[in-house]
Order: C-alpha cells, then structure tokens, then sequence
C-alpha cells in the first residue's frame, strides 16, 4: 500500500487538486495537519475513515501510524497545508518512511504564495521589473537557517522576496531589507489566503510593518516585498508578441 502526501491547498477546501481529491476519497485512512487543514476537506474521506489529526503528534507518532496504516494494507492521504514541496516538513517523513520501506507518492498542492499573488492580483515576475522569486523565512524559535540564507544577504539581490512565517517579525523584516529595496518598495501581507476571513495589506516597506500591527495579523500569512508588486509601466512578454516566430512553437 501507498502513503499518499497531498498538498491540501492554503486554506479553501475546493483548491485541493482534482487528483488531491480523489486520492483523498480511495484512502481508509487520513492523516492532516487539524490546525492548518480545512475540515471541509475531511467530507471526501470515504465513510468509515480513519482520520488522524497530527497537530499534537511527534514525528515518531506520525511515522507509527503511516507504516501501521502500511501493514495493514490501507492507503493513506497524508494532508498537508500548501505544497509538500515548500516549508511542509515532508522530507524528514519520507526519510523515515524510506528506512521502513515503505511507499509513497507526492501530490502537489497550491502553495501558499501562489495563492497571496492571486488575492493581490499580481503576477510575481514581470518582464524588464523581476524574473526572481525567493521564498524563504526567518530564523526564531525554530529550526535555525543555514548560512548565507539570512534575509540581509538574500536582499542584496534585490529579488522579490516571499517570507513565510514571519509576521510576527515583521520590524526585523523591515530593517533588514530597507537597505537593499528602499522605503518605497511595494510591500503586501496576506493572510489567511482563499479563506472567507482572508486578509489583505498593501503598501511600502516602510509603512508595512505598522499596517500589520493596526491589522493585528499574527499568523497564517506571507509578507512580499520587490518591484514587481507594484509594476505598471513594463514591456509586454516576448511570450505573445507579434515579432515572435510562431513557426518555431
């Protein structure tokens, strides 16, 4: 049998893949994340399910019930915010799950950032603006960052950065790229992305900090700063022009 790990989306239950879904719906039994995953999800679960919320579960604990779920002959979905592939705590599961031998699969979801630059209605790179996007977050009370991956080092490249993670340092985000993008830079927060309480910051670096405050988001949320958020004068793509060679397509 096959442990499942879905990208359950960031937030609304219909944003899940079709594929998501209907893994989802042949799986007995479920394993998500109850403090990020919407409930509204767990309705696919086929009736009977096991459902298993990890929010309070060690990675021991969440290993037990994956390989037992194994041997007893049950798929599972393994629901997770986003996308497995960004800040999901994956790898360190299927590390273990490999030394079990024990199968998987990845099913990608809509990540979080995505789903901000869709709130914010922006593209992320811009022709002649921004090609870059960085996505990262900072060092806290958790896992520290490795070197060369500090925000100050990361702005120097002048690159949108997405933060996840992070809104609760928000001061610090700003001190440390002030430097490198300058108070008028386009700054934005969302949080809580696709969700009915969804919220939505814009303005520079240097007023983004205080709107966060006023706002009293906290968590749930990314912070974006760089020129393409606020990109209006650009050169059209190469993608679509009317010079482009379309016999070489």
């Amino acid at each position: 049998m096959t442990v499942h790990f879905i990208g359950a989306g960031p937030g609304a239950a219909d944003l899940i893949t079709v594929r998501g879904a209907r893994v989802l719906a042949a799986s007995p039994v479920c394993l998500y994340a109850g403090s990020l995953v919407p409930r509204e999800l767990l309705a696919e679960c086929p009736d009977g399910a096991r459902l298993v919320d990890t929010a309070r579960l060690t990675l021991d604990e969440i290993t037990a019930e994956l390989v037992r779920a194994h041997e007893e002959g049950h798929d599972v979905a393994r629901l997770h915010s986003g996308d497995p592939s960004v800040f999901s705590a994956v790898a360190e599961q299927m590390r273990r799950l490999d030394a079990a031998g024990v199968p998987y699969e990845v099913v990608p979801g809509v990540p979080a950032f995505a789903a901000a630059a869709a709130a914010l209605k922006r593209e992320l790179t811009v022709p002649t603006v921004g090609q870059t996007v960085i996505l990262t977050r900072l060092a806290h009370r958790a896992t520290p960052m490795p070197d060369g991956e500090d925000l100050a080092t990361l702005g120097r490249s002048g690159a949108l950065i997405v933060l996840h993670l992070a809104t609760q340092l928000v001061d610090r985000v700003v001190t440390e790229l002030l430097p490198h993008y300058g108070a008028d830079c386009p700054a934005a927060v969302v949080a809580y992305a696709s969700r009915p309480e969804e919220v939505v910051l814009r303005g520079t670096l240097d007023e983004i900090a205080s709107k966060v405050k006023d706002a009293g988001v906290l968590r749930t949320a990314v912070i974006m700063v760089g020129r393409t958020l606020g990109a209006e004068q650009f050169r059209d793509s190469h993608l679509y022009s009317a010079d482009r060679d379309r016999h070489d397509c």
